[in-house]
């Protein structure tokens, strides 16, 4: 039985907490919420846990490891605090803010030799799973292009997501993380030799200090294969949610997509042609799945080697993408700022 903290408990962290116990495999030791309804909730579902009025106070018990799910500015440091107190860490996504956050909490799991998860929960359906069978199978010849999508109908609720300095981005960051883990882990991480993006609020260049609702990408890879990613909040995209993970290559090509606008059910799907050969269908019980992989492991003994892949390359993706955005934001304005001839003249 792992011993466990869990930091963090709205619905996201409850949902992985009530995973984690019910393997039978963990004990809910600590539970830290500052907001007092959340933490009610979370006492329903572990009612022998220790109500930990800190990070500090959690780390001070006996725990394996330390499950977080804090709003994005508050990661990097909570993670690197839990790795030199000596525990495992299980984080939601993303891991930091950008890959300076990132690369600080991978150099302390490195050095404490601890396993660190992160939530990239995608990963985990089984239709996913299916596509990236297919493209390391052979099966689609050489991948040469793929179109990753993840329109949410609504918005972020907590107040935080629309703050930049503490969510580090709008859904660019939010769900794009997903996109650009999605789009590298299928190929084994290559590397990215170009990166570009153009983000949008309320249909507008982002203005300072705001977060983008917005963005679309293109990523060239040095395997040859060309990416191209969109993500937004509140897009009027007639469903709930538009999720799908199309892979194209020179024999067929295979799509991950959602069925009827759902957050949850997915499937796969064979392209040859003009025709479609199911893969997988709903239903998937995937959501959970990360979480529970993450606490075998842990109480497997699994140290650091085991520590989810290709965190610091997705960072350092949405570090150049973002950038990207910046420097377009930058040009459009002094192209606006210029006369008419000005603009002749540079064109």
């Amino acid at each position: 039985m792992m011993r466990l903290g869990f930091l963090g408990t709205g619905w996201i962290g409850r949902n992985r907490m009530e995973a984690m116990l019910a393997s039978g495999r963990a004990e809910a030791v600590g539970i830290c919420d500052p907001n007092e309804a959340m933490l009610a909730e979370a006492i329903k579902v572990a009612p022998g846990a220790r109500r930990a009025g800190s990070l500090e106070e959690m780390l001070s018990l006996d725990l394996d490891g330390l499950v977080i799910a804090t709003p994005s500015a508050l990661h990097a440091a909570q993670c690197v605090a839990a790795l030199r107190a000596g525990l495992a860490v299980f984080c939601q996504k993303p891991l930091g803010r950008n890959a300076a956050e990132v690369q600080l909490v991978l150099n302390a799991a490195r050095k404490a030799d601890r396993l660190l998860g992160v939530d990239l929960s995608y990963r985990h359906t089984e239709a996913l799973q299916a596509v990236r069978d297919r493209a390391r199978s052979g099966d689609l010849g050489r991948v040469f292009a793929a179109d990753l999508v993840f329109h949410n109908g609504y918005g972020p609720q907590s107040g935080w997501f629309w703050n930049p300095q503490l969510s580090g981005g709008g859904c660019l960051i939010d769900l794009g993380v997903h996109l650009v883990d999605a789009a590298l882990w299928m190929f084994d991480f290559p590397d990215v030799v170009e990166a570009r993006a153009t983000l949008r609020r309320d249909g507008k260049p982002v203005p300072p200090g705001e977060v983008e609702d917005y963005a679309s990408a293109e990523l060239k890879l040095a395997n040859g294969a060309a990416v191209r990613l969109a993500c937004s909040w509140n897009l009027n995209a007639g469903a709930d949610a538009v999720i799908g993970a199309t892979f194209y290559g020179t024999e067929a090509g295979v799509e991950m997509s959602n069925e009827d606008g759902s957050f949850f059910d997915f499937r796969a799907d064979l392209l040859r042609g003009t025709e479609r050969e199911r893969l997988t269908s709903p239903p998937d019980e995937w959501g959970r799945r990360a979480a529970v992989q993450w606490l075998d492991a842990l109480a497997d003994g699994e140290p650091f080697a085991g520590t989810t892949s290709g965190l610091l390359q997705t960072a350092q993706t949405l570090d150049r993408l973002y950038a990207s955005a910046r420097q377009e934001t930058v040009n459009h304005s002094a192209q606006s700022s210029m006369g008419p001839g000005q603009r002749l003249v540079n064109a």
